[in-house]
């Protein structure tokens, strides 16, 4: 478990030998390197379903560090490091990992204990949540439950929330055949850079949702706060298509101005591409539905999180 109570596996003391060093003689002849990985992770999932699918193989970490130790040189071990740190990322379930390489042969020229680099590295992953509600909850109103939730969004561990859209207003969508009226919904966007895997921050949002007095009674009924896991990716990668039972991007998302709209008004590059993406995979466009009415504005809490995300490519370029 790391310092700040999060789940981990570690896997301490991969030795190997390998030819890493700025020196001529550093390539030519191999040294020793000890590597220690300690890996972030959610492991309640593993810890229900006793599967190995639900956690990392120790087995497949030791093996991909051995294979990064005795390969390619390179003349720096924060380099080492770095793409030790990328192979662990690699795999889905590591929302984050921090590596030191240890160097005991290195050319120091005196007496010393040990050389060695630490780095971490998170999965950095933009995630895009849709916020909405008709009904008042323990916070307030609607807007005052969607700002709650969006606070409680910023308070999110190793999450950094990096926007959220105006409020919007929509018509209540009903169940075929439920002709009960609803309130109108607010609704917003929330942009946020996350290590969490998708099934961990999903499992959040349904605690928040909870704790604004969120009921599950019926199909399209009425709510105080509806949390919804839009999409969720890296910078210059794929999408996540799934994640267990979690299908991505949310089913549907296309083809809800109530989402599409706000996206567009927080992060208008990823709202974009979406719509690309959709009309490649579907080969129509995504529906341009008419435009919302403006909501009310955020209360003073979260007006500082009304701005336009920009997307970045993150540092580095592929291992």
């Amino acid at each position: 478990m790391t310092a700040d109570g999060r789940d981990s596996i570690l896997v301490r003391g991969v030795s190997a030998h390998g030819r890493h060093g700025v020196l001529p003689h550093e390539k030519q002849y191999p040294q020793p390197f000890v590597v220690d990985a300690d890996l972030e992770l959610d492991l309640r999932w593993a810890g229900a379903t006793d599967a190995l699918a639900d956690s990392v193989s120790y087995a497949v970490v030791a093996e991909q560090i051995r294979a990064r130790l005795t390969g390619a040189s390179v003349d720096l071990i924060e380099r080492l490091a770095d793409l030790i740190a990328r192979d662990c990322l690699a795999q889905e379930l590591v929302e984050a990992v921090t590596v030191t390489v240890h160097k005991p042969a290195a050319p120091v020229g005196l007496e010393f204990g040990d050389v060695a680099v630490r780095v971490r590295r998170g999965q950095a992953r933009l995630a895009v949540v849709a916020l909405g509600g008709n009904l008042p909850g323990p916070a307030g109103g609607p807007k005052h439950t969607l700002a709650s939730a969006a606070l409680d969004l910023s308070a999110l561990p190793a999450s950094e929330l990096l926007g959220v859209s105006p409020l919007v207003r929509s018509a209540a969508m009903t169940a075929p055949g439920d002709d009960e009226p609803q309130p109108d919904y607010l609704n917003a966007v929330a942009v946020l850079r996350t290590d969490l895997h998708p099934r961990t921050l999903l499992a959040h949002l349904h605690r928040i949702e909870a704790d604004h007095g969120r009921v599950r009674e019926r199909s399209w009924g009425p709510r105080t706060l509806d949390l919804d896991l839009i999409d969720v990716r890296a910078l210059g990668a794929p999408r996540l298509e799934s994640a267990g039972a979690l299908r991505l991007p949310h089913p549907g998302a296309g083809e809800r101005d109530f989402v599409l709209q706000p996206w567009a008004g927080v992060d208008p590059a990823g709202a974009a591409q979406f719509r690309a993406e959709l009309a490649g995979e579907q080969g129509v466009e995504a529906p341009t539905a008419p435009a919302l009415a403006d909501g009310p504005p955020w209360p003073r809490a979260v007006r500082r999180w009304v701005r336009v995300v920009a997307r970045e490519r993150a540092p580095g370029g592929a291992p």
